[in-house]
């Protein structure tokens, strides 16, 4: 049975490189994919998913609106769809990771999906909160924060470099943003040291 998969991870994490390479693979065994992302990435209207190393793909446009499941429908009666893959899954709607799934369940197409967590606030994205709640399988795409520990977290720097800690979940210039483990995020947003406290640990 098809599944609805959701790799999640920070920022600078890999996950375009692992989505590209996977779609990659199911094309040279002679498989149709269809890849998805942001229209908030749209780069002259265009769709394109981008690895940092330098690989990209076009990809169909997705907006708040988007009927994914109808979308997806269409394209598989025309020709049929091997695998889906859906980029920037945090800003996905609830409604539309239910068509995700139900491009899983109903059509037999496996979905995979990447994304971020947490915004800059350590705050869930709605879509990525949805998949943690539904989603058939869970990955969580490792990175490092420059201390060498795991990163969970991103912070949205300004320009002289400051963390900021107010502002609206959805900001697309991608250099503003770093990740930094659970540890180093509390001390760059200013939640540690504890007012009034002079811990260190």
């Amino acid at each position: 049975m098809a599944k609805l998969y959701f790799s999640y991870a920070a920022m600078n994490a890999g996950k375009s490189t692992i989505l590209l390479q996977a779609s990659y693979n199911y094309r040279e065994r002679g498989m149709n994919t269809m890849l998805f992302t942001s229209a908030l990435y749209a780069e002259d209207g265009i769709g394109l998913i981008s690895s940092r190393l330098g690989v990209s793909a076009e990809a169909e446009l997705y907006t708040e609106e988007t009927d994914l499941f109808a979308r997806i429908c269409d394209q598989h009666a025309a020709t049929p769809i091997s695998c889906v893959f859906v980029d920037e899954a945090q800003f996905l709607t609830a409604l539309q990771v239910w068509q995700l799934a139900r491009v899983a369940d109903r059509l037999g197409i496996p979905v995979m999906s990447f994304g971020l967590r947490t915004d800059f606030q350590g705050k869930l994205f709605p879509g990525s909160s949805e998949l943690l709640a539904i989603a058939d399988v869970l990955r969580e795409v490792r990175t490092i924060c420059h201390c060498g520990a795991k990163a969970t977290m991103v912070v949205r720097q300004d320009a002289e470099g400051h963390a900021l800690t107010i502002g609206d979940q959805v900001s697309i210039e991608k250099t503003v943003y770093v990740s930094l483990c659970r540890r180093h995020w509390e001390e760059e947003t200013g939640r540690w040291p504890l007012a009034g406290t002079t811990h260190d640990h």
